[in-house]
């Protein structure tokens, strides 16, 4: 079958949208009619090099939602008709992480930038190129192939366009403060970068009890969007954040800083380090370029105030457990999603959307896909 999607060809590059064949599914797979994806910046981070992806040209989009449409031999856990978000690290329940119940880390991840289904092939294609997809998903397209093991099926009764944005944004933030950030009842906890993932960072904050909640963000309508959602103070730049995190805790700092930044560099994990207090606990969830490495972190005062850094891929969390528990928690009121949304796109307006999201005008945009 035919599908419209949005794709690169080369690296630094633009998305373009181009007319791709797509194969049915095969052993374990799926296919779905996407409905709705978010515009995470790690596609972008894709496009402008800072994350390599190894196979051109290259479908991007990992933040899904969508309808199954059909299922390959083998498949157990879909049937036609299910709503279905995508998850963008796999979990395949047998490596030594999934049995241990880190599924986030899923050896299956190995394979997410290398453009190809689980066997090495290709589902897409342009012309006689194959065409790689992010994560093995490709959320930037009419219809898509994906492994039952990149799916949970959802709730019918909940929106798709509110739906794909715990696929990665609302499971990543949240997840960076209950489960890396270990955020408890009167933690005083400062979230820096208030774009899809570190407004999620501020409501996990905020429903774990921190009496303090405090958003970072040098736009000011991100930090107005923190204020409604979570946060107690939000500031212009870190310094004069870390000095209110002092004023409230004797002196002290932060309980845990969440780094949330689009491009994090160095110099952000440093200024979280240096926020929190003894025991405290520094959050790297942003992605930096491959080549960027920590510095400026003082080991004496890493070993004597006992202070940790703490990585963490998809919110430290059971994504196939997350996605349907944080969907149960906007069904009952107590987790906005609607609120995320700034606007919503056509596929064709996908660089108008990641223009939008360099300004800093949006929260999270979402792309609606036209069938």
């Amino acid at each position: 079958m035919k599908t419209r999607a949005a794709a690169l060809f080369e690296v630094p590059g633009r998305w373009r949208v181009v007319e791709l064949e797509l194969d049915e599914p095969k052993q374990q797979e799926v296919l779905v009619r996407m409905v709705a994806s978010g515009l995470c910046h790690s596609d972008e981070h894709a496009a402008t090099g800072d994350m390599p992806v190894m196979s051109f040209p290259f479908v991007g989009g990992h933040e899904g939602a969508g309808v199954v449409e059909a299922v390959g031999p083998g498949v157990t856990s879909v049937k036609p008709g299910d709503h279905v978000v995508t998850r963008f690290i796999p979990s395949c329940g047998r490596c030594r992480p999934c049995t241990s119940g880190r599924m986030n880390l899923c050896d299956l991840g190995m394979l997410l930038l290398n453009g190809t289904m689980l066997d090495g092939t290709q589902r897409l294609h342009h012309g006689d190129q194959g065409v790689g997809t992010m994560c093995m998903l490709g959320t930037f397209s009419q219809y898509q192939v994906m492994s039952e093991y990149s799916l949970s099926p959802v709730r019918e009764d909940i929106p798709l366009e509110v739906a794909c944005l715990v696929a990665c944004g609302v499971a990543t933030g949240f997840g960076s403060a209950q489960y890396a950030a270990e955020v408890k009842p009167g933690d005083t906890v400062i979230v820096m970068g208030i774009g899809g993932i570190g407004i999620n960072a501020v409501q996990g904050a905020a429903r774990c009890g921190a009496a303090h909640v405090i958003a970072v963000d040098p736009v000011e309508f991100k930090r107005e969007k923190a204020l409604e959602l979570g946060a107690d103070k939000a500031f212009a730049i870190m310094e004069e954040a870390a000095d209110y995190a002092r004023s409230v805790t004797n002196g002290q700092g932060a309980d845990s800083a969440i780094v949330c930044v689009g491009v994090t560099t160095a110099e952000h994990l440093a200024a979280a380090y240096a926020a929190v207090a003894k025991g405290g606990t520094a959050v790297v969830t942003g992605i930096g370029n491959i080549g960027e490495t920590a510095k400026d972190v003082n080991l004496w005062e890493m070993s004597m105030m006992q202070k940790r850094i703490q990585g963490v891929l998809y919110g430290s969390g059971n994504p196939g457990n997350e996605i349907p528990k944080l969907l149960d928690l906007y069904m009952a009121g107590k987790l906005k999603l609607d609120e995320l949304v700034t606007r919503t796109y056509k596929l064709d307006e996908i660089n108008e959307a990641y223009q939008d999201m360099y300004d800093g005008r949006n929260i999270r945009g979402v792309i609606l896909l036209d069938h």
